[in-house]
């Protein structure tokens, strides 16, 4: 595990690669209590999953996002989700001219991601659909394994089908140019994420930075191919009755060369609400009961408290 008393902290890294990584099993058990323990302490950790290492999947899911984003402004704008603009195209801002992104809603389907390639391809895109789309599977399957040992690790596993069957995801597709200048240059502004549980991934760039509990600024290096960066959001900490605090990270970019990456962000269809098993006295309720899906249309500058504090 990541020790914040040193001098140069590092986020946990965690093997979810591991062949007999089985509920039941030994390794599961072990695994289950440091998925807690990470979310407990940074809010995040890095996840080794041979999965994502295949070197076709590599080249063909940072190829289509290279192809994509070397389209013209006018046509990645056609990325439109109508009243939900964390879903939609970002790009061309002044306060972080390198960043660009886009979004796919029902991204783990093959139905949303078609639906996202005919509005900038009109005659589709087969290739950067059969990518995407296996990709998208993967990271879901992962979110999922690690969804399900935390609510296991709380004494929850009861809750987890009905929190499984009401899950909707939604991935975005990044693209952090270099900077001009010599110095480091801020990619994306410093932020918590809105979703249950975020899982990301890059190429070879890093960029990523997250804060810990007292301040600093962690450099995170997940630029293996099999490693991944799982994120607790804003509905987390409020399920979790603040047991466990979404990050804030943010993106810095240095060198010469353009980042890419992947955002898989789940959100609950319906309401979450504290379970009581996470009420107590060293624990009062923090939280009223909210709508997840209606939180990503609240003000993004806006917090938790604000929107649903007790």
């Amino acid at each position: 595990m990541g020790c914040e008393g040193n001098d140069n902290p590092k986020l946990p890294v965690l093997d979810f690669s591991i062949e007999n990584m089985k509920p039941g099993t030994n390794s599961w058990f072990s695994t289950c209590k440091r998925v807690r323990q990470a979310f407990e302490e940074y809010g995040c950790f890095v996840a080794m999953y041979d999965k994502g290492g295949d070197e076709v999947l590599q080249k063909g899911v940072f190829g289509s996002i290279k192809e994509l984003f070397d389209l013209p402004t006018q046509t990645k704008q056609r990325n439109i989700y109508e009243g939900m603009p964390l879903k939609s195209y970002v790009g061309q801002h002044p306060k972080i001219p390198l960043h660009e992104s886009m979004g796919i809603d029902e991204g783990t389907t093959l139905e949303g991601i078609q639906s996202f390639a005919k509005k900038i391809w009109p005659m589709g895109n087969d290739q950067f659909c059969k990518y995407i789309l296996e990709y998208a599977k993967l990271a879901e399957e992962l979110d999922q394994m690690v969804a399900k040992m935390l609510f296991e690790s709380y004494g929850l596993l009861e809750h987890y089908e009905a929190y499984q069957g009401s899950t909707k995801y939604l991935l975005r597709l990044l693209a952090h140019k270099a900077p001009e200048q010599v110095e480091p240059q801020l990619g994306f502004v410093a932020h918590t994420d809105k979703s249950f549980t975020t899982i990301l991934h890059q190429n070879h760039v890093n960029g990523l930075m997250v804060e810990t509990k007292n301040g600093k600024w962690i450099d995170v290096d997940f630029s293996s191919p099999t490693s991944f960066v799982v994120m607790a959001g804003d509905a987390l900490m409020a399920w979790s009755n603040d047991r466990i605090q979404s990050p804030n990270h943010k993106v810095l970019m240095n060198g010469n060369e353009t980042r890419y990456s992947l955002g898989l962000f789940a959100f609950h269809k319906g309401i979450v609400k504290v379970p009581q098993e996470l009420i107590d006295e060293e624990h009062p309720l923090q939280y009223k009961p909210f709508d997840h899906l209606a939180l990503l249309n609240f003000t993004y500058s806006a917090n938790m408290k604000a929107y649903c504090g007790v």
